[in-house]
């Protein structure tokens, strides 16, 4: 939509009403710089609304996160039969590592070593999208696993202000996943 910039000016309209003479001064003016200051207002709202159409001076987009771990095999059970994940073929054939495709052009792997948990931190963590999160809850309960809302309520979910259902759980090394329904 079109923004428009109004310029107000005095302007001296005169009318004159045949029933009592009087001139009365017509706000023409008036009437059509609000008229003008609601459709730039209206504007306004809408581009910031808009996603932005300029393109970066650098093409970018995530590849892969990987996490460090203790039990391989743990972890891996975990994120494919837990949250879901389908395995990939990974190059380093070692034993050390299992990769997951998280989405069309980005990865989760997983590398084995860690000798001690990471320290947990709710604010710092993954997050995966649902299209089944009724099914997903009813699957981790059936599973014994915890989740929680964002203040820490076991076994509740948060909703967030824009409607956006989520949970947070731990993988088995600790690390914070939330998972919502903004699919």
């Amino acid at each position: 939509m079109a923004s428009f910039r109004v310029e107000t000016r005095q302007m001296n309209l005169t009318s004159t009403n045949p029933k009592n003479g009087r001139t009365s001064r017509v706000l023409i003016a008036l009437a059509l710089g609000f008229f003008c200051l609601s459709l730039s207002n209206q504007a306004q709202a809408q581009k910031k609304r808009a996603p932005s159409k300029t393109k970066p001076t650098m093409q970018i987009r995530i590849n892969h996160i990987a996490l460090y771990v203790t039990n391989l095999e743990t972890s891996t059970n975990f994120y494919r039969d837990v949250i879901g994940l389908d395995t990939i073929p990974e190059p380093f054939h070692d034993g050390r590592h299992t990769w997951f495709s998280v989405s069309e052009n980005a990865h989760l792997h997983l590398i084995s070593g860690r000798a001690t948990p990471p320290e947990a931190e709710k604010n710092t963590h993954l997050c995966f999208s649902t299209g089944k999160m009724d099914e997903l809850l009813e699957k981790l309960k059936a599973k014994g696993i915890h989740f929680e809302d964002w203040p820490g309520k076991a076994f509740t979910v948060t909703k967030r202000v824009d409607g956006i259902r989520q949970i947070y759980l731990k993988d088995p090394d600790g690390y914070w996943i939330e998972i919502n329904d903004d699919f």
